[in-house]
C-alpha cells in the first residue's frame, strides 16, 4: 500500500521559512512525478511545484523564485523549501505523486501559515 507522509508545516512570519518533506513508501511501479499542492477553504487545490523522474520541475507563478522542489529518489522522497513566505500562500500543502502505471497518491496535508 503506497503511503505519503509529510512533515514541516507550522506558523511562520512573513518573509520567513519553512521546509516540507514528503517520503513515500509501499511503491512499486517508478515514480513519474512528486509534486506539492496547496488548498485554502472555498478554493480548488492548486500545483505549487513538481518534478519528473529525470529532475526536470515546474513551479506556480505565484512561488517561482521563492520555492524550490527537490527530490530524492533514493529515498522516494520530495521537499519543498519555501523562502520569503507571504500571507496568501497560507493553505494546507498535500504532497502528491503519479506513478509510471498512471496511478496517483496523496498525503494527508500539512497546515502552513504565514502571519505576523
Amino acid at each position: 500500500q503506497v503511503q505519503l507522509v509529510e512533515s514541516g508545516g507550522g506558523s511562520v512570519q512573513p518573509g520567513g521559512s519553512l521546509r516540507l518533506s514528503c517520503a513515500a513508501s509501499g511503491i512499486i511501479f517508478s515514480i513519474y512525478t512528486m509534486g506539492w499542492y496547496r488548498q485554502v477553504p472555498g478554493k480548488q487545490r492548486e500545483l505549487v511545484a513538481l518534478i519528473r523522474r529525470r529532475g526536470s520541475t515546474n513551479y506556480a507563478d505565484a512561488v517561482k523564485g521563492r520555492f524550490t522542489i527537490a527530490g530524492d529518489t533514493d529515498k522516494n522522497t520530495v521537499y519543498l523549501q519555501m523562502n520569503s513566505l507571504k500571507p496568501e500562500d497560507t493553505a494546507v500543502y498535500y504532497c502528491q505523486t503519479l506513478l509510471v502505471n498512471a496511478r496517483e497518491y496523496w498525503g494527508q496535508g500539512t497546515q502552513v501559515t504565514v502571519s505576523s
